[in-house]
């Protein structure tokens, strides 16, 4: 988490715990004026949520947020639901989350409204950026004294009683007779009265700017001093207003549009444009809120050796294939002839490529080996796609291992959903990561958390529950 304190982590400006405690009392039915202390045993809240958007990363064009999980101190609530009144809590007015990617943090985002989207409970707000750190005071500077024997100009402050002039008794130095002096114009004392000059006469063909007298109240007023033929303009009253024939009434013009200064009211907060639907240009990253602060975790895996981490795509990929009967087809079998003996063999067909395909490694614990995700689809029609979804670790022979496989098509999305990794994210709080996927049907959509443990990919949380978006095999 950063260290920034003057707007809390999940909600601003009252925390979690502490609006857990409220609700809790509201529902004993306390009397009027009790106050609700803290109790030292009310866990830290923190709440896991997606972002999505579409534009540019810092300044999208339209956006949301979407609650997923909250986790209590105990068990992973369902944050579309968890202290609904009636938006959930994880959507609460200014509530601040911050925004990952591999679990480094690149911008902030601030909840003004909440609503819901096709029965599911979605936030609205402004994506803000980190806050910077500020620049160290400049250090003051020291006058040391004058050095007679310096040849560089030094300013010096005048001080009191010291006016510069040999008969004022100052101990300064004399001014330098060749030194231009800035003068003070006289011409005016206080009191409106002409005073004598010390300077030169002013330039009779330069313009001068005068200080308007209270005398001045009108532009046709005899004292003024200013041309008659230079326009004038005046303060307007609310008592007066032009008409169509010129002559001034009383009360304004009802119907004539006013501007005014300021932001409007009564239009509801600030927020980006709302995000409708799943567009094809939307894009999604891990929001955290919580009130304490954590250090950052990133969870990308480094490879010991760059060839290792070929290997296993190339193996995943084959796999991939495999479970989307993406086999290469067989060379076809020639007639060996004796005089072609000595030809080389023809080279293996170029296998089937994998749309959209994507390939992560993760570091979930700190010292754990690599966790791989990989996800891919058939060519074709939307209807005749084919998806899967790849959770491998490598075995002790160097090989990957998949410990969970999701394979489903454009027909079936709606009973087997496709998954689609969004992020590692924390949602325990307790420095090990979990895999978050999107499940996404025809229809419906939900979003699953995985945790990956002595060789198994456990799901731990899913939204909503429910048969739907549980996997083959599960």
């Amino acid at each position: 988490m950063s260290s920034r304190t003057s707007k809390s982590r999940f909600t601003r400006p009252t925390s979690l715990a502490l609006a857990v405690g409220l609700a809790a009392a509201g529902a004993c039915a306390q009397y009027p004026g009790q106050i609700i202390k803290k109790d030292k045993a009310t866990p830290e809240l923190r709440a896991i949520a997606v972002l999505e958007w579409t534009g540019d990363e810092g300044k999208p064009k339209t956006s949301r947020i979407v609650p997923i999980t909250v986790y209590d101190g105990q068990a992973l609530q369902d944050g579309g639901v968890y202290l609904a009144r009636p938006q959930p809590l994880a959507l609460t007015s200014e509530v601040e989350y911050e925004l990952e990617k591999n679990g480094a943090r690149f911008g902030l985002y601030d909840i003004r409204t909440a609503g819901q989207e096709q029965g599911s409970w979605v936030g609205y707000g402004l994506w803000k950026p980190l806050p910077s750190a500020k620049p160290a005071a400049p250090k003051p500077v020291v006058d040391d004294g004058f050095d007679a024997n310096d040849d560089k100009p030094v300013l010096h402050r005048k001080h009191e009683g010291n006016s510069g002039s040999s008969d004022s008794g100052a101990s300064g130095p004399s001014p330098d007779p060749d030194r231009p002096t800035l003068h003070k114009k006289s011409g005016t004392d206080d009191s409106g009265k002409s005073t004598s000059s010390s300077g030169p006469a002013a330039d009779p063909d330069r313009p001068t700017m005068h200080k308007k007298t209270s005398d001045d109240s009108s532009p046709s007023g005899s004292t003024s001093s200013s041309n008659s033929d230079h326009p004038v303009l005046h303060k307007g009253t609310e008592s007066s207003a032009d008409t169509n024939d010129g002559e001034r009434t009383g009360a304004a013009d009802p119907d004539r549009p006013h501007l005014m200064r300021g932001k409007p009211t009564g239009n509801g907060p600030d927020v980006l444009p709302s995000l409708m639907g799943l567009p094809a240009d939307m894009q999604q990253a891990v929001a955290v809120s919580d009130e304490r602060n954590h250090p950052e975790h990133q969870w990308n895996y480094a490879w010991a050796n760059p060839d290792d981490e070929l290997k296993m795509k190339e193996d995943m990929e084959d796999i991939a294939r495999k479970s989307l009967d993406l086999t290469p087809p067989l060379a076809p079998k020639t007639k060996r002839v004796a005089a072609k003996a000595h030809a080389k063999p023809a080279p293996p067909p170029e296998p089937p490529p994998l749309m959209d395909e994507k390939f992560r490694v993760f570091e979930l614990a700190y010292g754990s080996g690599a966790t791989m995700v990989l996800s891919a689809h058939t060519d074709g029609p939307a209807k005749q796609q084919k998806f899967v979804t790849l959770i491998a670790q490598p075995d002790l022979y160097g090989n990957a291992l998949v410990l969970l496989k999701n394979v489903t098509d454009g027909e079936h999305l709606d009973e087997t959903p496709r998954m689609k990794l969004i992020d590692a994210v924390d949602a325990l709080a307790d420095n090990r990561g979990e895999l978050l996927f999107e499940l996404r049907g025809a229809t419906q959509r939900q979003f699953a958390l995985y945790r990956v443990l002595r060789g198994t990919a456990e799901k731990i949380f899913i939204t909503g529950g429910g048969e739907y978006g549980i996997a083959p095999g599960e």
